[in-house]
């Protein structure tokens, strides 16, 4: 039996008839073990999508977490990890909760999360920036840089707790027995406590991203306007590991990635202190995904023994803020806001030439986005935390002492920054993004019909032209179907697009993305993005969250007798009940709705009453 069908194991209400160890399987089966007894998985034929999304995850692991891919992204990434645990999650509920597990353990002492967790076993030439550019060790000493393990110094999209909780709800009983929730989730929020402490550079109440590769979207038009205040470091003064790996009309050009470098190496050289650099953006995908893990810490407060009220009340109101700070009704969807950008400080927007200058051809003409907001409107209060213990005290204290919280971090932690404008303005670049708001489930139900007209419309095609929501506005002046983050499919945002879709009712929809993404992932060899227009793979083969969001998408349960109408999408037998709470509906109850057991064994998850209207069923450019 080979290391993949083990991982492939199914949780049966009956047991197999028994058979000594010798004997053969039977032919056509899958042998699986699980508590030491011999069971049959006949449902999984060799090759089938199934199988081969999980042989990627096991090629991919690395013993304690799973690199993205081996030549490319030797190393484990923030988001790509929490990915990869939702989809693991299905395969073997011990394995992603190591995943999670190893990524926290290098969390730094101010609570952020590195973007990447290097592996000192791969040579420094393999990737670049490499741990000897970002230091994290003497640089990061300040900020609280573990000293046992070197990480770059940024970080990316906040889909952490979000992960945790599904991990948890595949296997409580596994779970409980081994403390796993208890031990997330002060790191978890101390890391969202760095978020909106340390990164509300705007002063609205949104965290603010400080590099491109932390959004995720590396190499998006979002970044060429802000970029442009930017110099780039001298050519020769790196050399780009990536183009041994890409084409380079596919990857970011040199002028973009000398900036990339200047931005890193400055952050770097001034401790990791935030808001003293020259880029800070407010993102609609980035704070959406913070939001979402902010309902999935309530939920996690919720099995520990407390109320979760607090949280599940701030997620609501970081939905207001993100709606009034980013939404634009005359365009239908969400843009990015750069804080330190517009016209000095009074102006909404960039103007139909955008900076002028080396940024790109300007954007669009008008100006986007509609009266001016108060800087202070929409701040939120945050409650104070411990890394260690279940529970810190002040998680269960009043909504009134959480802001006083707030108010003294600010006032202990003023930014440099405070000189500068901290309205800024909307950058008029259509980036999907700008539709990943989707997933949350206080979003006013107008612009939730909105985004999805917007998603169908001739910016996105989604349903229509393009087989996947495109990264990139299709009749945008910078869209490049091959081009990272300026145009291609990823798995990850259409996966987020497909769980908003059947969120806000949109079930036909929901269903033409998730076959057209299963169609995908098999006949792109699970590419680490797409051709929106034809599914022609592009960037790496055998990608990780490609595989495991797959799997997550294989799992859905009111569905999985449709998986035949996709090619070589296998069944999900009705019978048994997989490793986890299938796709959706573990997803939706994050925000409310009561998970199943996943097993006889173990203790049924005490449901709580459902606190918001979540009733229903980012792989970074070059990445630093």
């Amino acid at each position: 039996m080979d290391r993949t069908t083990q991982l492939t194991i199914r949780r049966t209400g009956t047991t197999a008839p028994a058979r000594t160890s010798g004997s053969p399987a039977p032919p056509g089966s899958h042998e699986i073990t699980h508590s030491g007894a011999h069971v049959y998985d006949p449902d999984r034929p060799t090759g089938s999508l199934h199988l081969r999304a999980a042989r990627v995850l096991e090629g991919n692991w690395t013993g304690t977490s799973t690199v993205p891919s081996h030549g490319l992204y030797p190393h484990q990434w923030s988001w790509d990890s929490a990915f990869i645990a939702i989809g693991l999650r299905h395969l073997s509920p011990l394995r992603a909760q190591t995943e999670l597990e190893t990524l926290l353990g290098a969390q730094w002492g101010d609570g952020r999360i590195p973007h990447i967790v290097f592996n000192p076993s791969v040579p420094l030439d393999a990737y670049f920036p490499s741990p000897d550019f970002w230091r994290s060790s003497t640089a990061g000493r300040a900020a609280g840089a573990p000293r046992t393990v070197q990480t770059s110094g940024i970080v990316q999209p906040p889909v952490h707790a979000l992960a945790v909780w599904l991990v948890h709800q595949a296997d409580p009983g596994l779970s409980r027995s081994r403390s796993f929730l208890s031990r997330m989730y002060p790191r978890l929020a101390a890391w969202h406590r760095y978020l909106l402490h340390r990164r509300d550079l705007g002063g609205g109440g949104l965290a603010s991203v400080v590099h491109p590769w932390e959004q995720g979207m590396d190499n998006s038009p979002c970044w060429d306007a802000p970029l442009s205040r930017v110099t780039p470091a001298a050519p020769r003064s790196f050399r780009r590991a990536d183009l041994d790996h890409g084409s380079a009309e596919d990857r970011p050009t040199d002028l973009d990635y000398g900036r990339y470098v200047r931005l890193a190496t400055d952050y770097r050289d001034g401790g990791y202190a935030d808001g003293a650099g020259e880029f800070a953006v407010e993102d609609p995908a980035f704070n959406a995904l913070l939001i979402a893990s902010e309902h999935a810490l309530a939920a996690i407060a919720q099995e520990l023994g407390a109320a979760g009220t607090a949280r599940h009340a701030r997620a609501e109101r970081l939905t207001a803020a993100l709606v009034e700070r980013l939404w634009d009704p005359a365009e239908g969807m969400f843009f990015c806001r750069d804080v330190y950008g517009g016209d000095g400080g009074d102006g909404e927007s960039y103007g139909g030439d955008g900076y002028g200058g080396d940024a790109r051809d300007g954007g669009e003409s008008g100006a986007l986005g509609s009266e001016r907001r108060s800087s202070e409107s929409g701040a939120h209060g945050l409650e104070r935390g411990s890394r260690s213990g279940a529970l810190a005290p002040e998680q269960r204290s009043t909504e009134s002492s959480a802001h006083a919280s707030e108010r003294r971090s600010r006032q202990s932690g003023a930014h440099t920054s405070e000189q500068r404008s901290r309205t800024g303005a909307l950058i008029p670049e259509r980036s999907v993004a700008g539709l990943l708001p989707l997933i949350l489930p206080a979003l006013p139900r107008d612009i939730a019909a909105t985004l999805v007209r917007t998603a169908g419309g001739p910016h996105f095609g989604l349903g229509g032209v393009a087989r996947l929501a495109p990264s990139y506005d299709l009749t945008g002046h910078a869209f490049d179907p091959h081009r990272y983050w300026r145009g291609p499919a990823w798995f990850n945002t259409n996966w987020l697009l497909e769980r908003g879709l059947r969120l806000h009712g949109e079930h036909g929809r929901a269903e033409e993305l998730r076959a057209a993404l299963l169609e995908t992932a098999d006949t792109s060899g699970f590419a680490e993005y797409v051709d929106p227009y034809t599914g022609e793979a592009c960037g790496a083969l055998g990608f990780s969250w490609t595989a495991a969001l797959t799997l997550d998408l294989l799992h859905e349960p009111a569905r999985a007798d449709q998986a035949d109408r996709v090619d070589r999408v296998d069944r999900v037998d009705q019978s048994t009940h997989v490793v986890s709470h299938p796709g959706y509906r573990a997803f939706d109850s994050v925000h409310g709705t009561p998970p199943h057991t996943s097993h006889a064994s173990h203790t049924t998850h005490t449901p709580h009453t459902p606190h918001s209207s979540f009733e229903t069923g980012a792989k970074g450019g070059d990445r630093g």
